[in-house]
């Protein structure tokens, strides 16, 4: 692919005035070439019939990764208490931390 855009020096060091970059002639060389091929490839992007295609905002497919809630009368008090060292009224029973 031959390269349409030719990027100017003045453009190339606006650019680098707004990056804030400090750029060489060998590294303005590097940019202009760089700049001018992303260019170009989006001129070849643009050629594409995309005429009717929805467009894509996500690569995966998104579902609802949501499930409905599902009422059960069983909490899992007991699994959680059956290795309890000590119990009381349906909770662990814990040494006092705090005087009062």
């Amino acid at each position: 692919m031959g390269q349409k855009h030719e990027i100017s020096d003045e453009t190339i060091e606006y650019v680098g005035i707004l990056a804030q970059l400090e750029i060489d002639d060998t590294q303005k060389e590097k940019a202009k070439k760089d700049i001018g091929e992303m260019l170009d490839y989006i001129d070849k992007l643009n050629e594409l019939d995309t005429e009717g295609l929805e467009p894509m905002t996500h690569i995966f497919p998104i579902q609802n990764v949501f499930r409905e809630d599902e009422v059960t009368n069983d909490d899992g008090k007991e699994d959680t208490l059956a290795n309890a060292p000590v119990k009381k009224d349906g909770g662990f029973k814990v040494p006092k931390t705090i005087e009062g």
